[in-house]
């Protein structure tokens, strides 16, 4: 039986350690993180393409499915970036639902508006600017890795949801099988940032790239995000895996 992983202090979990290569001190991640998507919001589209080999709008729209997003009801998409997770929401919940997409880069929401019709607001996840008890559905599409703290973050999403709204996170997970950690390493920390130097147009998307794969590698692990959830007053947290690598973690507030 697998031991869980149980944080010491309950009000702080970073995502992942400082990464040295990219920022000195945990101060620096957030102007790091925002600095990196900013330069590259032109090309994130076509790097996402890239990564789920077309796939990605079909997964992401099954995931929310899964996740129990319905016709009607009223969703935030936080770290909404161009609007990937937020475009497929829209399209669940229809003319009688509401998708606001939320994202910390004003250049990445500027990216996502040729694209989409929905409200854009710009803000962080450490601070939601945003009333409280007013959402059905929050969700936080592959951007886990990129806030400061993750118990803070996870009460800010409670905050903003109604009673027996559903939180869902997506998120990927390198797999336990030393085979196929290495295929996944090898294919996010080398073949993708290879392939971004070659077909985009600016410089950092290979940095970005293999920042993803460091976020990935160093994140918290699963049982640590379930505490973190329960840990914010959520019920009910669990994870589904798909394909080995994508973790789906959904709870209840």
């Amino acid at each position: 039986m697998q031991r869980r992983e149980v944080t010491r202090d309950p009000r702080q979990l970073a995502p992942h350690p400082v990464l040295p290569r990219y920022y000195a001190r945990p101060e620096e991640r957030a102007r790091f993180v925002r600095a990196i998507f900013d330069r590259t919001a032109g090309d994130y589209d076509r790097i996402e393409r890239l990564i789920g080999l077309g796939h990605g709008p079909r997964y992401r729209r099954e995931a929310l499915l899964r996740a129990g997003l319905q016709p009607g009801m009223r969703v935030l998409d936080v770290g909404a970036g161009t609007g990937l997770v937020a475009r497929e929401a829209a399209a669940i919940v229809g003319v009688a639902g509401t998708v606001i997409a939320l994202d910390p880069s004003m250049v990445m929401l500027r990216s996502a508006r040729p694209r989409t019709s929905l409200p854009l607001v710009q803000g962080s996840a450490e601070q939601l600017p945003l009333a409280a008890a007013q959402f059905d559905f929050v969700c936080l599409g592959f951007a886990l890795r990129h806030v400061a703290e993750l118990h803070g973050v996870f009460r800010e999403f409670y905050r903003v949801l109604r009673p027996a709204g559903i939180v869902c996170l997506l998120e990927i997970t390198p797999p336990q099988q030393a085979w196929a950690r290495g295929l996944l390493r090898f294919y996010l920390s080398k073949l993708v940032p290879a392939l971004s130097r070659a077909f985009a147009r600016y410089a950092d998307a290979a940095l970005l790239m293999r920042y993803f794969w460091d976020t990935i590698e160093t994140c918290a692990s699963p049982s640590q995000v379930l505490d973190a959830l329960t840990s914010a007053g959520f019920a009910r947290a669990h994870r589904h895996i798909e394909l080995r690598v994508f973790s789906e973690y959904t709870a209840q507030r």
